[in-house]
């Protein structure tokens, strides 16, 4: 749907407020299941140390989801479309795999971060409560295929809220050390472990199904703008867009690191999700532990929801195969419910998915800086020389990052 837009400076903060939401969405990409077991980890074994990592990596994250949704306005097609109408066909089908396994990796997260929510609320077994997720995410995404995309960033933004209120309330009853707080912004690591968890804390907060989401909800939502003046001020709004959704996503992901440093540190079995929830519980009331799974709950079905329309998007664009929503839905829940019934330990599981994740970050990034720098593509728009820069930088990074993340992986063998 396109957003018509007025010449008239009076409104400008209305007009812009009517065209945010793409942002929000992607931005539940960031506030998964995923996170919530990285950032719990990492804080309940490490206290306050990785705090530099989530500040870092939703910098990056802030940097790479503008660059997603100025592509999607200015071009008017998505990244793996894109990136598909370059690559021959061998190489377009590889592409696509790796991709694929980057949202099944994304799809299995969702799915057993929603198992484990309903398990700590009503005691359901995990196979059931993945089941019962699959099923309600299939019912989120029915709005969208009926009611339109504006209609699902409606439901899918009161899911963020109720995300944000879920971990963010703990901190009012958590005594929080700001001062060491303060001294996790300086970036060190405490040995290989750290290395693992901070891939895994980058994999979870720079995704790249979102990456690849964000190009699509934009073009879906405002379509390629024929007026440079229509594009230029929809190029505005997507940065306010931007900077709000992951600012808001990014308190919350600092909020769970914050609260288990604070509350859950050196307490056995907290680096655990459903070990952190009756610590939570014990220490905080029974209220917050409650307040906290519902957060969690809300995560895992607004993330399911979105991460299949993640996989649709990467699908349509690199193979030009278009499935339905709802049967891609069906199809990749099945592993997440595999891995429930085998009994494997939810919390890990969650945060290999995430590395899985983090690997596959440069696949879409690089690409990604490579189209926004290139005039052919982006005209007037393309990245300034600066920007190129800074991208490369981010990039060379976490390139970095995964090559230490493999070699340490491979040592531990």
């Amino acid at each position: 749907m396109t957003v018509e837009l007025t010449r008239r400076p009076a409104g400008t903060v209305r007009r812009v407020l009517l065209l945010l939401g793409p942002a929000f969405v992607a931005a539940i990409a960031y506030v998964d299941p995923g996170n919530v077991a990285a950032n719990l980890t990492a804080g309940s074994r490490y206290g306050y140390l990785l705090v530099w990592v989530i500040v870092a990596a939703n910098a990056i994250a802030v940097f790479v989801q503008h660059q997603s949704a100025k592509l999607g306005i200015v071009t008017g097609r998505s990244l793996p479309e894109l990136i598909g109408a370059r690559l021959g066909t061998g190489a377009r089908r590889a592409f696509w795999v790796q991709a694929e396994l980057v949202a099944a990796a994304t799809d299995i997260a969702e799915v057993i971060g929603g198992a484990i929510a309903l398990n700590l609320l009503f005691g359901l077994p995990l196979a059931l409560g993945g089941l019962i997720v699959g099923a309600a995410a299939i019912g989120i995404l029915a709005v969208q295929s009926r009611r339109g995309q504006r209609s699902f960033e409606v439901v899918i933004l009161g899911l963020l809220g109720v995300i944000a209120v879920g971990f963010l309330a703990g901190l009012f009853v958590s005594p929080v050390d700001w001062l060491q707080a303060a001294g996790g912004l300086v970036p060190r690591f405490d040995g290989a472990p750290t290395v693992l968890l901070a891939a895994s804390m980058l994999g979870a907060t720079v995704m790249p199904h979102a990456i690849y989401l964000h190009s699509a909800l934009s073009r879906d939502r405002h379509g390629s703008p024929a007026e440079a003046g229509h594009r230029k001020f929809l190029l505005r709004a997507t940065r306010v867009d931007v900077v709000l959704a992951l600012l808001l996503a990014g308190a919350v992901n600092l909020a769970m690191l914050l609260l288990a440093a604070s509350s859950l540190r050196g307490v056995a079995g907290t680096d655990t999700i459903s070990g952190a929830h009756a610590a939570i519980s014990s220490a905080l009331g029974p209220v917050v532990g409650a307040v906290f799974a519902i957060g969690l709950l809300a995560s895992g079905l607004a993330s399911a929801s979105v991460g299949s329309y993640a996989g649709a998007t990467i699908m349509s664009g690199l193979i030009r195969v278009r499935v339905p929503l709802l049967v891609r839905r069906l199809v990749t829940l099945i592993p997440a419910v595999l891995i429930l019934a085998a009994g494997v330990d939810p919390t890990w599981a969650l945060i290999l998915s995430q590395v899985l994740l983090s690997l596959g970050i440069p696949f879409a990034m690089i690409p990604l800086l490579r189209l926004t720098a290139s005039r052919t593509v982006m005209g007037e728009h393309a990245d300034h020389a600066w920007v190129r820069v800074a991208g490369g930088l981010v990039a060379g990074l976490v390139v970095l990052l995964n090559l230490a993340l493999v070699v340490l992986t491979v040592a531990a063998l």
